[in-house]
C-alpha cells in the first residue's frame, strides 16, 4: 500500500478518516448513525448496499452526501417500469462518419444511486446485476470496464408494492447489506425541520478520494482473522439452512431457504472492517454479531408458517445469534 508506510499507520488513518466522514455526513444528515456506519463499511469492503425505508427518510440525500464527502462521481437513476437496459448501460449510435459509436450510460460512475430498484422490469435488473457482479458491462458484443471504485447503492420502498417487480434472490444476494431505515426520534426530527426550513443550506467538505478508498479496501482484506471467528461466521450462515442436519429447530420450523456461502464471506469481511473502525487490529465474535442482521436479513427466505405467524427475518436471525 503506497499511501501508508505500514498497515498499523493505515489502520490509524482509517479510524481518523472514518470519524471525519461521519462528522461531515452528520452536518447534512441528522441521526441515522448506524445506517451511515453500515454504508461506509460496505464501501470499504467493496460491496453494494440496499436501503429499505418508507418515503421521506432522506435515503437519496444520504447517498448523495456520501458521494460528495468521498469525492467520487455520482449518478442517480430513477427506476421506472419502462426503463430499458440501454437506458442505464448506454447505446451505440451512428456518428457523422456513419460509424458506430458507444455512448456511455449513467452506470459509468463511481456511485450509482438506483432509486426504487424494484420498479423496473427483470431485463433491466439483469443488466444492473452484471454490472454489480462483474464490474463491467457488455454492449454490442464489446466489454466496457466500469470506473473503480464502483458501488451500487439502491433504495426500495417497503410499503407500496403495486407495479413493482420483486428483486430475485440471485440479485438480492449480490447486495452485501440490506440496511433498514427507521423514522427519526422526536429530537432528531426537530433538528431536521430546523435545518431544512431555514435559509442556510449545509455544504460538505471532501474527506476521501478514490485512491484512498482503494488503499483502505486492500487493508481490510489483509486484516488477520482468528480461526474461532471464522468458524463462528460459517456456523452462523449454516444455521440458517433447513437442509443442514445441525440446523436448530427454529430454522427447520420457519425458514424455507437459508444464506449461501457469500453470506459467510461478507460476515467475515464486514467484521474485519467493523473491528478496524473501532481501533482493533483483528475482529472478534462481537464484530460478526454486529454485522449479522445487515448481511443475513435479505438472504433468509421465510416459509409460509413464518409469514402466517408474522415471524420476521430479524426475529429469526436474533434467535440464531
Amino acid at each position: 500500500m503506497s499511501l501508508f508506510s505500514s498497515d498499523v499507520e493505515a489502520a490509524q488513518a482509517l479510524k481518523v478518516q472514518f470519524e471525519a466522514l461521519k462528522k461531515a455526513i452528520g452536518s447534512v444528515i441528522v441521526g441515522q448513525h448506524d445506517v451511515v456506519d453500515q454504508l461506509i463499511i460496505s464501501m470499504l469492503c467493496n460491496g453494494h448496499s440496499l436501503l429499505v425505508g418508507v418515503p421521506g427518510l432522506a435515503k437519496t440525500l444520504l447517498i448523495k452526501t456520501v458521494a460528495d464527502v468521498m469525492d467520487l462521481s455520482f449518478k442517480r437513476i430513477q427506476f421506472t417500469p419502462d426503463l430499458m437496459p440501454s437506458d442505464i448501460v448506454g447505446a451505440e449510435i451512428l456518428d457523422e462518419q456513419r460509424n458506430f459509436k458507444f455512448i456511455k450510460g449513467p452506470l459509468f460512475a463511481n456511485i450509482i444511486l438506483a432509486d426504487e430498484i424494484n420498479r423496473t422490469p427483470p431485463k433491466t435488473q439483469a443488466a444492473l446485476l452484471e454490472a454489480m457482479q462483474e464490474k463491467n458491462v457488455t454492449a454490442g458484443g464489446v466489454l466496457y470496464k466500469l470506473p473503480s471504485p464502483f458501488f451500487v447503492l439502491a433504495t426500495q420502498n417497503p410499503i407500496e408494492q403495486e407495479g413493482t417487480y420483486p428483486l430475485p434472490e440471485a440479485q438480492l444476494d449480490r447486495f452485501m447489506f440490506m440496511i433498514h431505515l427507521d423514522y427519526p426520534a422526536f429530537e432528531e426530527e426537530i433538528n431536521i425541520v430546523k435545518n431544512t426550513t431555514g435559509a442556510i443550506s449545509a455544504s460538505v467538505s471532501k474527506i476521501m478520494d478514490a485512491a484512498t478508498i482503494a488503499a483502505f479496501q486492500e487493508l481490510v482484506r489483509r486484516v488477520p482473522v482468528a480461526d474461532n471467528v471464522l468458524e463462528y461466521a460459517v456456523a452462523l450462515a449454516q444455521k440458517t439452512r433447513p437442509s443442514n442436519p445441525n440446523a436448530p429447530t427454529v430454522t427447520k420450523q420457519y425458514i424455507a431457504y437459508g444464506a449461501g456461502p457469500r453470506a459467510s464471506q461478507y460476515l467475515v469481511l464486514s467484521a474485519k472492517c467493523h473491528a478496524l473502525l473501532r481501533g482493533k487490529y483483528s475482529p472478534d465474535i462481537e464484530d460478526v454479531k454486529a454485522m449479522a442482521l445487515s448481511v443475513l436479513r435479505h438472504r433468509v427466505v421465510r416459509n409460509y408458517k413464518a409469514e402466517a405467524e408474522g415471524v420476521s427475518q430479524e426475529e429469526l436471525i436474533k434467535q440464531l445469534l
